[in-house]
């Protein structure tokens, strides 16, 4: 058989993954914190990004420019049915999930009109007085008025600005663990090496309070002996908070004892034997402390009064908040309400009159292309970040709509749920739905849960009937374990027994599986440590 060229012609389908589509999906799998840093960074590289303050914003979605007016009645459910067409109006014209489409330059150019009518009718209003407009701007007086020193009411006020003060300027530094260490080891030590070994020591302290790493790497970092670094390990282990700089729990609780003037003998044998204390084995405790049960149980008691990390008491780490991305909460009808919580979304716009003011002055074909490229990522910024919204909550809305048993009965009524029952459900791809729900945490009235907590596995019925929830089954095993006597400790067996009793069809290794998961010990060192709890009571 002959080879020759030859045109062919073919028709085929496949995706690009343009620059605005990689964007769209980049912004839907980001967290709240996430997203609000990346339109941060966005506001400050592109100059016709307008960032809308919470009291100026509209209180619906037009703050992410929309292609079309909103109806203004206050209706919500002829505002959810103009949601629903704008979206059947883009899915009918061939759009991807996460690509709108970009706006046609007739339509871009009659809404530049209407923004320049307006600020010109604006303008029309203004006084013309720049003194007025812009007080700071006129020079200062030959001679100033006294100010009363004593007045605060500007305090937090901002000033001539008009910018509010941060109650947080105003606050101390909380000191962080190593500045603590540190002060003391500039009192407490004064020859200059020792000093240089203990600030490499603190700057090994971990949040706990512990050292990390072998003191030989120590030493032969900084050039000295095992020995100089163990006496200068010893005057910090002396420092407060008592327990600080150990290397091991063991020695960490035994500086602590000493601080109390409680390590004796007994007390040691019995730090040298934490193992056996973790066993609860009480019988090769008392043999190697040499004495009786009731002094092995006051004992073990101090113990537990101590501080197994003395460095958390001086973390300074900011704890962040976790505000929901959805808000659900029941209707007058009996209906669930689902809505976007606003005060988290960052509302920002397209400033079309900076950008046409701009245009007229721009006539360099480099500044051309850079005002156009800023024009063209900040549409698509804002059309991104208003579909995001609108993907989230069609997603949060059918996970209500399969997990309503949960909200109205709690955990128990948890459905076993996976993703491609919410795709199919609402016509989006399963990795969609899995990029939603990242990161993205809805608030109930059963409390505040990650999205992703909805999805669990199945475990069939033994009946034959409806599937349970892996969380449910999760729950009802730490159920009957928290109701347990000393007398009635449930083995793992008898856990699978009672399940099936119920209807759950489970195997033993997975009953073991869950409660290992939940970190709850076995059935016989549960029966040791509420044995314990008899005989301390």
């Amino acid at each position: 058989m002959a080879l020759s060229p030859r045109l062919e012609l073919r028709t085929s389908q496949s995706l690009v993954m343009t620059p605005q589509l990689m964007q769209a999906i980049k912004l839907l799998q980001l967290s709240t914190a996430d997203l609000v840093a990346y339109v941060e960074a966005e506001l400050e590289r592109n100059p016709l990004l307008e960032k809308v303050e919470t009291n100026d914003a509209p209180a619906s979605q037009e703050a992410f420019e929309g292609e079309a007016e909103r109806p203004s009645s206050g209706d919500d459910a002829e505002a959810g049915d103009w949601a629903e067409d704008r979206g059947a109006a883009r899915a009918e014209g061939g759009e991807g999930e996460f690509e709108p489409a970009a706006p046609g330059e007739a339509e871009a150019g009659d809404w530049l009109d209407q923004k320049l009518e307006a600020r010109t009718e604006i303008e029309g209003r203004l006084d013309t007085d720049l003194d007025n407009v812009f007080p700071d701007d006129r020079p200062a007086p030959a001679t100033p008025e006294p100010r009363d020193t004593t007045d605060w009411s500007n305090v937090g006020s901002g000033g001539r600005d008009g910018e509010g003060g941060d109650v947080e300027d105003y606050v101390a530094a909380r000191p962080t663990l190593a500045d603590h260490l540190s002060e003391q080891l500039a009192l407490a030590v004064h020859d200059p090496a020792a000093r240089l070994i203990g600030a490499y020591l603190i700057d090994l302290v971990d949040e706990s309070g512990y050292i990390t790493g072998p003191l030989a790497e120590v030493a032969e970092k900084l050039g000295t002996t095992e020995e100089a670094v163990e006496a200068v390990l010893k005057v910090l282990q002396g420092f407060d908070p008592p327990g600080i700089c150990a290397r091991n729990l063991a020695e960490c609780l035994a500086a602590q004892l000493v601080e109390q003037n409680r390590f004796d003998p007994a007390m040691r044998a019995l730090i040298d034997n934490l193992d056996l204390l973790a066993r609860r084995d009480i019988a090769a405790l008392r043999r190697l402390c040499g004495v009786d049960e009731e002094d092995l149980a006051d004992m073990i008691a101090e113990i537990r009064r101590l501080n197994p990390r003395p460095g958390r008491a001086f973390d300074s780490a900011t704890i962040q908040t976790v505000a929901p991305d959805v808000i659900v909460r029941a209707g007058p009808d009996g209906n669930w309400i689902v809505e976007l919580n606003s005060d988290t979304l960052p509302n920002v716009l397209v400033n079309q009159t900076y950008y046409a003011e701009v245009s007229r002055v721009v006539r360099d074909e480099k500044e051309k292309s850079f005002l156009s490229e800023c024009l063209q990522t900040a549409t698509w910024l804002t059309r991104s970040l208003d579909q995001r919204a609108r993907t989230i909550l069609k997603v949060a809305t059918e996970i209500v709509r399969q997990q309503d048993a949960f909200l109205v009965g709690g955990i128990n009524y948890l459905r076993p749920l996976n993703l491609k029952t919410v795709a199919d459900a609402i016509g989006m791809h399963e990795s969609t739905v899995s990029r939603v729900t990242s990161n993205k945490y809805i608030a109930t009235p059963r409390g505040l849960f990650e999205l992703k907590y909805f999805f669990t596995s199945a475990i069939a019925s033994a009946a034959g009937g409806e599937a349970h929830s892996a969380e449910a089954v999760r729950h009802r095993i730490k159920t009957l374990i928290d109701a347990e006597t000393a007398s009635g400790v449930l083995s793992d067996d008898t856990i699978v027994a009672m399940l099936r009793a119920a209807g759950v069809d489970i195997a033993r290794r997975t009953v073991a599986k869950y409660r290992e998961s939940m970190r709850i010990p076995s059935s016989v060192q549960r029966r040791r440590e509420l044995l314990s709890h008899v005989r301390e009571a």
